[in-house]
């Protein structure tokens, strides 16, 4: 059964990776009874002294109280421990979600031998529900003692919600002819659209790398991966992806500036993880059956190309047509339309599966649909899209939109 609720496991779910130690991270879950029962729903990592932190966050306006407090303590580029919440997002909750950022930040940097701005928060959940502070400070105590470094699979259930997965992914890179180690864990389902792309992603790395360069090769990151994912269009009041670089890797320093030469394999390596994490949320989408891939080409630019890659990928009725296998090409046609990026329609070609459907304004002379439906019938559905006005060029990736999708959020709070 499912991960976060008594949900069926996503037919499109990948195997949790083994996932070894990093060094200086430890991490252990508890149970606090925020709002799940018999599951833990507290997870919480502790970092060695020096540790440095970046973070990117929701550009939603009713951002919750933990994504205000991680900019915040962003701002100082160190981190020592990470809290996470599961159950209670700890949104719309006025003063009171912020004394309890507050409070959770003191008690946790009491233990950590830390200031409470050190300390990173993130909560999923339900939103506008005030969250039973003292059971969140009171797990802590014991939680912390508990930390070890092998806990990654625990770490990656606690943090889910309607998840039916855990979510984990590791790279390795080298610096300066060292070997490095990325780790990271996911979780998301649904409120899933780009924007930052509910969704947390917490990662680690044993690499010496200043607070500059890391944000840097995290924003590019994102850009190239959470931010090119949708489920449902929704982005959630508490998207968070946070990098921790624990410095206890051999390899040589590198300048508080970066060096984009010495750290162009780590830069490869953390773009790739990130894309394997957000490509697991698509495949968690609440309800999907199938996973879609929309690649645009021909565009007048890599931004427009990307605006008609999401238009597609967020369409209703595109992705109510896949989870019907309908080969209805003229509803791609609609949603390149609707883009607002120049298109040409006597030039425009779509097609599915590798099969061309139409091409210079209309359906392609003697096309035959059934490679088309055949290929619809699998887990695994291409779209390609060519404007054919110019190199600009986008991939974004989606999921069908079935019943489950209502199911779920139709009862979500109850």
């Amino acid at each position: 059964m499912a991960a976060g609720r008594d949900l069926p496991v996503s037919p499109l779910a990948v195997p949790f990776p083994e996932m070894p130690p990093v060094a200086g991270v430890l991490l252990g879950t508890a149970q606090a009874g925020i709002r799940y029962t018999a599951r833990e729903d507290v997870t919480m990592m502790a970092f060695p002294a020096g540790t440095t932190a970046a973070g990117v966050f929701t550009r939603n306006k009713c951002p919750g109280a933990p994504v205000e407090w991680c900019r915040d303590a962003l701002r100082g580029g160190k981190a020592r421990a990470l809290v996470v919440t599961a159950g209670n997002s700890n949104v719309f909750t006025g003063r009171a979600g912020r004394e309890t950022c507050e409070r959770t930040a003191k008690a946790a940097a009491e233990l950590a031998g830390c200031k409470p701005r050190e300390v990173f928060l993130a909560s999923t959940g339900v939103i506008g529900e005030r969250l039973p502070t003292e059971k969140l400070t009171g797990a802590l105590p014991a939680l912390h003692v508990a930390l070890r470094p092998d806990a990654w699979p625990e770490a990656a259930r606690a943090i889910l919600t309607t998840d039916t997965f855990p979510k984990g992914a590791v790279r390795k890179a080298m610096i300066g002819g060292e070997e490095v180690m990325i780790a990271g864990i996911a979780k998301g389902s649904g409120m899933i659209a780009p924007d930052m792309a509910t969704m947390l992603c917490f990662a680690a790395t044993d690499a010496k790398i200043p607070a500059v360069p890391l944000q840097g090769m995290l924003r590019r990151a994102v850009d190239l991966s959470f931010n090119r994912v949708t489920v449902d269009s929704d982005t959630s009041t508490s998207d968070t992806v946070l990098l921790f670089a624990t410095g206890q890797a051999k390899h040589g320093r590198v300048p508080a500036d970066g060096d984009p030469r010495l750290l162009r394999d780590f830069a490869r390596a953390l773009q790739d993880l990130m894309l394997d994490l957000a490509l697991q949320v698509v495949r968690d989408g609440e309800g999907a059956q199938k996973l879609i891939r929309v690649e645009v080409t021909g565009a007048v630019s890599a931004k427009s190309a990307h605006r008609i890659a999401m238009s597609v990928a967020n369409s209703p009725l595109v992705k109510t047509a896949v989870a019907g296998e309908d080969a209805n090409w003229g509803r791609i046609v609609m949603a390149v339309g609707k883009a607002g990026e120049p298109a040409d329609r006597d030039k425009l070609s779509v097609g599915v599966g590798g099969t061309w459907m139409a091409k210079d304004g209309g359906v392609v002379p003697g096309y035959d649909e059934a490679p088309v439906a055949a290929h619809m019938k699998g887990r695994e559905v291409e779209i390609a899209v060519d404007l054919g006005l110019g190199r600009g060029k986008a991939t974004a990736w989606t999921c069908d939109l079935t019943h489950g999708y209502i199911d779920i959020n139709g009862s979500y709070r109850s």
